[in-house]
């Protein structure tokens, strides 16, 4: 009987990044251990090396998959036809919802560090860009006449200051800050954004 190689190696692709979702649940990013995901998938070391050209790119699989959860969560939050202040509220929190329930595996996206001189394959990349879509959908309503490049942009601004609240918040780098601190400091934010950005912003 001939082993249908290409089958295999799906399966223990998949085993792997079960038992890495799975470690970095529980420990973090530092819990990810080459020895310990052998063990774990029932293979030997070696063979993951087979399947992943290196660590990085497991964890890379493993960091898709939580954003493509994120980006579930945020797509069921808000309807196409909710105002924009309310669009952008509801994300907010629910981005800090996310980050608070999936704490480690939320960390892993932005703890994780490739080496001097690399960069995130373009498949990684298209999975992070398909999540500002959400915001570009309320941008769109608040400035109709920009284009699709000041609206991108904007969306990335609007994703760094919500995550620089959610995570200085989340990691108290700045004292103590409840939950309901960091979701009133969202719901500030982004009421202002909503209030400013007409008047601030012209087309291109």
């Amino acid at each position: 009987m001939t082993t249908d190689l290409p089958a295999k190696r799906a399966r223990l692709r998949d085993d792997l990044i079960l038992a890495a979702e799975t470690a970095i649940a529980k420990g973090g990013l530092s819990a990810l251990k080459a020895r310990t995901l052998a063990e774990t998938a029932g293979c030997a070391v070696g063979a993951i090396y087979n399947v992943f050209p290196d660590l990085d790119a497991l964890i890379f699989a493993v960091n898709a998959r939580t954003l493509e959860k994120l980006d579930a969560v945020l797509a069921a939050t808000v309807r196409p036809d909710t105002d924009p202040e309310t669009a952008m509220r509801r994300l907010a929190l629910a981005y800090h919802g996310f980050s608070r329930a999936e704490r480690r595996r939320w960390t892993a996206v932005f703890a994780h560090q490739i080496p001097d001189g690399s960069s995130p394959p373009d498949w990684y990349l298209g999975v992070v860009g398909k999540l500002f879509r959400h915001i570009e959908g309320p941008l769109a309503t608040l400035l109709p006449d920009a284009t699709p490049e000041v609206r991108g942009g904007l969306a990335r601004t609007l994703f760094s200051a919500t995550h620089g609240i959610v995570s200085l918040g989340l990691e108290e780098k700045l004292g103590p800050a409840p939950d309901e601190v960091i979701a009133q400091a969202l719901v500030v934010m982004t009421r202002g954004w909503v209030l400013g950005l007409p008047g601030a912003v012209s087309p291109r």
